[in-house]
């Protein structure tokens, strides 16, 4: 699958009307990103719904989700929703997959306790699966896990096909790396500003950060990446915020970007922070140059 070095990650693909995805996913595509990147969580479309309105959009970038929600469906199902995909858009569709959050799981009704064990059946599930289908997808879409801490990453790196890391800064992407060996799909996710002044810029990334800081999955990870409690007052310290969103011009958030490919990222999936998909797409043109992004690649 050719998922490029530079792909784009942003939460209104996979809830805006659909005309406006169609238009901001055609307009990225012509900019020349890599892969279209969406989350599945309450107020959003179905995963596989909103992949389907962006494959059927474009005619070359790829399309992952980031990610799919394992208690939204079960394994068979999602395994026959990659393999739809793989077989209908060849090389142009990565599942990736997670376990999500403890509140937002309980709201569906089921219980968070043992999220590794949960995956590695429901990984389990999906190859008996997979075994047993007609569909042909030729190459198989790959599958990504949403892995965050070393046991998650450890089963991405032997069940799956790479990771996709969310909210984290490059020490993370340096120490993913190094558990899943050189050969696994490394895409961490890396939120964007385009805003000189430190005030204004930590502002708008304080405002984006807020609902994470209340999630213990990340909360948790940044701890064991050396973060420390006080870094999560206040909306959060100068520090955490500076290191979970890159601010500045296009040349500084370039640099935050070759850090996650010096770090061993395969891929990253760069997060524009304004609210709306053009204010986002406005962005991915400014940066398309410095991140060496060209129409047609």
């Amino acid at each position: 699958m050719g998922i490029g070095r530079i792909g784009v990650w942003h939460p209104l693909l996979g809830r805006a009307s659909a005309p406006s995805v169609r238009r901001a996913a055609v307009a990225i595509e012509a900019l020349g990103y890599g892969t279209l990147w969406f989350g599945e969580a309450p107020g959003t479309r179905e995963a596989f719904s909103a992949a389907g309105i962006l494959l059927a959009a474009t005619e070359r970038i790829s399309v992952a989700t980031g990610i799919a929600n394992i208690w939204a469906r079960d394994a068979t199902a999602m395994a026959a929703g990659g393999k739809a995909y793989g077989e209908a858009y060849p090389g142009r569709f990565a599942l990736g997959i997670g376990v999500s959050h403890a509140p937002l799981v309980s709201r569906r009704g089921h219980d968070y306790a043992r999220p590794l064990a949960a995956m590695r059946a429901y990984l389990d599930a999906m190859d008996i699966a997979a075994a047993d289908m007609m569909l042909v997808d030729n190459p198989p879409a790959p599958r990504l896990l949403a892995a965050l801490r070393p046991r998650m990453l450890e089963l991405a790196r032997d069940r799956a096909d790479g990771a996709h890391p969310y909210f984290v800064p490059p020490e993370h992407t340096a120490l993913a790396r190094e558990i899943l060996g050189s050969a696994p799909i490394l895409a961490p996710e890396q939120a964007v500003v385009l805003e000189r002044d430190p005030a204004r810029a930590r502002e708008i990334a304080r405002a984006h950060m807020d609902p994470y800081l209340k999630l213990p999955n990340y909360v948790n990870n940044l701890l064991h990446l050396g973060y420390e409690d006080r870094d999560f007052t206040g909306g959060g310290s100068d520090r955490l915020v500076d290191a979970i969103v890159a601010w500045g011009d296009a040349e500084a958030v370039a640099r935050r970007i070759g850090a996650h490919l010096d770090a061993g990222a395969d891929h990253v999936a760069i997060q524009p922070l304004p609210t709306d998909l053009r204010g986002g797409v406005d962005q991915l043109t400014e940066l398309a140059p410095a991140l060496g992004v060209r129409s047609g690649e």
